[in-house]
């Protein structure tokens, strides 16, 4: 069975994936375009997410190795970088990360890679409205037209105004999601 979702959030990615397994699906591959495979299974899996920067190979195949000696089976995720994917038979012993430092060493890595796409997503709103603003956003004839040819050209017009847009909305998203993170960053520097 193949699935199409898109996330910008890791941690509900890792729910919804999660979610699949409950209802017997195992995932067994994903692909950089949103697509998830999962096949029937009988057996009870949890998946957990982690983001991690840029490893050397030697330090991937260390990384790769401390999981795998706890029963973790590596899906996908590349050696230079990224969300790393991990499943193992549910055993009570779940959690990659079992401590606060590793916790919070985890929500640092998050709030990292929130901050790092949504200057990224800011930089590339600059450049895009840096001339016009957002004023240019609607073709200019618009706004003259009457009655149902008004609104026949705004339904077709706004998908690509939000196409348009997409880069300032996913500044929104990711600044969210760093804020998450960070929320729980510091709650578990309080305790």
């Amino acid at each position: 069975m193949k699935k199409f979702n898109l996330f910008f959030n890791i941690e509900k990615e890792e729910q919804w994936l999660n979610g699949q397994l409950q209802k017997g699906y195992r995932c067994t591959n994903i692909s950089g375009w949103g697509i998830y495979s999962f096949e029937k299974t009988d057996k009870r899996y949890v998946m957990r997410l982690d983001y991690q920067e840029h490893l050397s190979k030697n330090q991937f195949e260390e990384y790769k190795g401390i999981y795998e000696d706890f029963g973790w089976h590596y899906i996908k995720g590349g050696w230079l970088g990224g969300l790393r994917y991990w499943q193992k038979e549910e055993d009570g012993q779940d959690e990659l990360f079992s401590d606060r430092q590793s916790k919070g060493s985890y929500y640092n890595r998050l709030m990292g890679y929130s901050l790092m796409l949504g200057m990224l997503c800011l930089f590339f709103s600059f450049m895009l409205y840096k001339d016009t603003g957002f004023s240019e956003l609607y073709f200019k004839g618009l706004w003259d037209m009457e009655g149902s040819l008004f609104w026949k050209a705004f339904l077709f017009e706004t998908p690509f105004v939000l196409l348009k847009l997409s880069p300032a909305i996913l500044v929104v998203v990711f600044s969210s999601t760093y804020y998450k993170a960070y929320r729980k960053y510091t709650m578990l520097k309080e305790k």
